[in-house]
């Protein structure tokens, strides 16, 4: 269930299958959508509610199903290798289909990518990037290259090859890729200050646009 005529409209536009929409007593439903509309009770928009001020809009939609060859034909993909945290896998969703990335990956032990707080930090992003499920050794046997971020290690981004089948791969928030990830290379992003690393969505948000900037 997804909440908001923004994403219920991102949703529509994005051609995802609605089933059933739901509002409010006097909300006025997305158009377009072509599915029956339900009128909720005020105490039932509450309990429905995700959010704290909600905009008494709902939709139930219908996730497709992932397709695992779109690996084969993109050009540039992102990996969220156990990223914990909603707010930061919707990020790296928006700033990855910002970029132009053909998919993005997400690897066991990463966060539900439908769970409602990705889905609101992504803002709609998640509708328009095909996601797929799938470990590191998947993505290398699709033929991309696998850049492996680090804080310590690698090439500095600005001197990287982000040229042809690219995957760049962040781990989790906790500790980040293990040394021994089944990578084609490292890259780092240099920085001056006291932080040992970048917030893990500021990080792969840096690089996708590095990359797509190298690759226009």
């Amino acid at each position: 269930m997804i909440e908001g005529p923004l994403l219920v409209g991102e949703a529509v536009s994005a051609g995802w299958p609605i089933e059933a929409q739901f509002v409010a007593p006097g909300v006025a439903p997305v158009t377009g959508a072509g599915v029956t509309v339900h009128e909720l009770a005020r105490v039932v928009v509450k309990r429905a509610a995700n959010t704290e001020t909600t905009t008494g809009l709902f939709a139930v939609v219908a996730i497709p199903t992932s397709d695992p060859a779109v690996l084969e034909r993109a050009g540039l993909v992102v990996v969220a290798d156990r990223v914990s945290d909603p707010g930061n896998l919707g990020t790296i969703l928006r700033s990855a289909e910002a970029a132009g990335a053909g998919a993005m990956v997400v690897t066991p032990g990463t966060a539900d990518v439908y769970n409602p707080k990705v889905v609101r930090a992504s803002a709609g992003a998640v509708f328009h990037i095909p996601v797929v499920p799938a470990g590191l050794g998947e993505v290398r046997r699709s033929g991309l290259r696998v850049i492996g971020t680090s804080s310590h290690r690698g090439t500095p981004h600005t001197a990287t090859d982000w040229t042809g089948r690219v995957a760049i791969v962040a781990g989790g928030e906790a500790g980040g890729l293990e040394d021994d990830a089944p990578v084609d290379e490292w890259v780092r992003i240099e920085h001056h200050g006291r932080a040992e690393s970048l917030n893990v969505a500021m990080a792969l948000t840096v690089l996708c646009f590095e990359a797509a900037r190298h690759r226009r």
